[in-house]
């Protein structure tokens, strides 16, 4: 193959991909670097900061191999976000690992916070959540004596992961925070499109140490690797890019990521309030912001994983005896499902999570499977509380490649769902970002569920929110 292709980089919780798309959106080639991720007794969670920097290194260099950096035209970013990092203005060395957005570390300083939990809320569209940012950075200028060292010298700087990587990879050494990323500090608000005065000071956190604010389309500047330079245009969270995995945003659509953990996007337009929902930035240029609102389902692929430690059996294989399987089984049990922390809209980090009834490991599965179904379903519940109902739903992720998980969906919804069948979906809507949203770029096939009738799926729901609220204390 030969012509121009742009460079998308993924980088999250577990590894670091970077993919070449041709201007018709095919893939001419793809690597892939894994990352470690430590856990300590504590409960700490975080990554090594030159690991993951040197992860993207690699992961270039490996696909200049396959594809040359001669024909890269540009390239983009997507990150996990609210992983937060540190380093020194000087010499853009870590004084800190990054913080991962899964650690929860400062939760019983943050619970101080709670009579601010309605003001922090209106300020950013968010819950006050020790998985968001400030909470961890407020942690390591009181804990971290590096960090607080840097911080003595006025040479400390913090922010997203992605600001960090941007700081390290690109020439110029830029210092900026796309508003995807900043949006999930509690320290920026969609609604000022910049740093919050009144949220810095309530966390306690300089202004100075913090990048610039700009949007997810941004002249971030110029990526120099695999002995070559490539522009960079986008930079965003790695959920945000995902809905344009299927091409232009359908304002009508409801997007359902099903990987580890699951997250619905409803494009609303502006930036609203709609507690106990999440607003995100899902696209920002200097003159327009896509607004969403989103749901987040902690336990999805993670409540497999949980079902297998707790049963001993391989999740994969009942996954596949379920695949076409009838769509209620009125002798499961039920599955309440904390697994990862009670997302939206619950909202309870503490939760047990556990079967109600008894019932066969296949059955066990069926309804931890259920249970993600179940889980979404509150979510566009909510979400029909403040924006119209969507007309589809639109399924990626590696979850979504299971039929009864997209054929509950279809009857729980009551409008069809569109699954499409890249498993990439943060990689491809990043291509697309970067490739400036051309008409003629290649969308993944689709495959379409509609409802079928079946009242004893939403009797099970109805049944499972009773169990659910009284469980979360709602």
């Amino acid at each position: 193959m030969s012509g121009p292709v742009c460079i998308a980089i993924d980088q999250g919780a577990h590894a670091t991909r970077a993919s070449a798309y041709d201007a018709r959106g095919a893939v001419d080639g793809a690597a892939i670097v894994t990352i470690a991720t430590q856990h300590n007794a504590l409960g700490h969670v975080e990554h090594d900061a030159e690991e993951v920097v040197a992860s993207v290194v690699t992961a270039l260099a490996e696909l200049a191999r396959i594809v040359p950096a001669a024909r890269w035209a540009a390239a983009g970013f997507a990150v996990q976000r609210s992983s937060l990092a540190f380093w020194d203005s000087r010499d853009g060395r870590p004084v800190a690992p990054v913080i991962s957005w899964q650690d929860r570390r400062n939760a019983a300083w943050l619970r101080g916070l709670t009579r601010k939990a309605d003001e922090v809320q209106q300020l950013t569209g968010l819950p006050l959540s020790p998985h968001y940012g400030a909470s961890k950075l407020r942690w390591c200028l009181d804990h971290v004596p590096e960090v607080r060292a840097a911080a003595a010298q006025g040479v400390l700087r913090a922010g997203p992961l992605a600001s960090y990587l941007l700081h390290r990879l690109l020439i110029g050494r830029p210092m900026l925070a796309d508003a995807a990323n900043a949006a999930r500090t509690l320290l920026w608000s969609p609604y000022l499109r910049d740093w919050s005065d009144e949220l810095l000071a309530l966390f306690g956190v300089p202004r100075a140490i913090l990048p610039k604010a700009v949007g997810t389309t941004w002249r971030f500047g110029t990526l120099a690797a695999a002995g070559g330079q490539v522009p960079v245009g986008i930079c965003s969270g790695d959920q945000s890019v995902v809905p344009f995995a299927a091409g232009p945003l359908d304002p009508r659509a409801a997007y359902v990521n099903l990987g580890t953990g699951a997250f619905v996007l409803r494009p609303s337009g502006s930036a609203l309030r709609a507690a106990p929902l999440l607003t995100s930035v899902i696209r920002a240029d200097e003159q327009h912001y896509d607004f969403a609102l989103e749901g987040t389902v902690n336990g999805a692929g993670a409540a497999l994983a949980w079902l297998e430690r707790h049963q001993g059996a391989a999740a994969d294989r009942m996954l596949a005896l379920l695949d076409a399987a009838p769509l209620t089984d009125a002798e499961a049990p039920f599955f309440l499902n904390g697994v990862a922390g009670l997302g939206s809209p619950f909202w309870k980090p503490e939760f047990e999570s556990r079967f109600v009834g008894e019932g066969s490991d296949l059955q066990q599965c069926r309804a931890v499977l259920e249970s993600v179904a179940f889980l979404v379903k509150a979510n566009l519940d909510e979400m029909d509380r403040h924006v119209a109902a969507p007309g589809r739903l639109v399924a990626s992720g590696g979850l979504a490649g299971n039929r009864l998980l997209c054929r509950m969906l279809a009857e729980l919804s009551q409008v069809p769902v569109d699954r499409y069948s890249d498993g990439e979906a943060t990689s491809r809507g990043l291509a697309y970002l970067v490739a400036g949203e051309p008409a003629d770029f290649t969308t993944p096939a689709m495959q379409r569920f509609e409802p079928e009738p079946d009242q004893r799926l939403l009797a099970r729901y109805l049944k499972w929110l009773e169990l659910m609220r009284a469980a979360a204390g709602h």
